[in-house]
């Protein structure tokens, strides 16, 4: 029982350290912005090609995404 007793008071402490420990670098630094801004870094390299492919696909599954255009399932919009 002392054992299982010994774990417990070394685990907690080491556990609550640990996730204090995760928090300690949260986002982007100022000098790091620039390498985050150059194109290779982009989900896509061309807007329009995926707002059209957006707007295709939207069309014909009859429903909107939460892009920035509005419309149905006729396409009309």
């Amino acid at each position: 029982m002392d054992i299982l007793r010994l774990a417990t008071r070394v685990a907690l402490p080491v556990t609550t350290l640990l996730a204090l420990a995760g928090c300690g670098n949260l986002g982007v630094q100022p000098w790091e912005r620039d390498l985050l801004a150059k194109p290779s870094m982009q989900l896509s390299t061309s807007p329009v090609i995926d707002a059209l492919d957006d707007h295709v696909y939207f069309s014909k599954e009859a429903a909107t995404g939460g892009r920035s255009f509005g419309g149905g399932g006729c396409g009309c919009n």
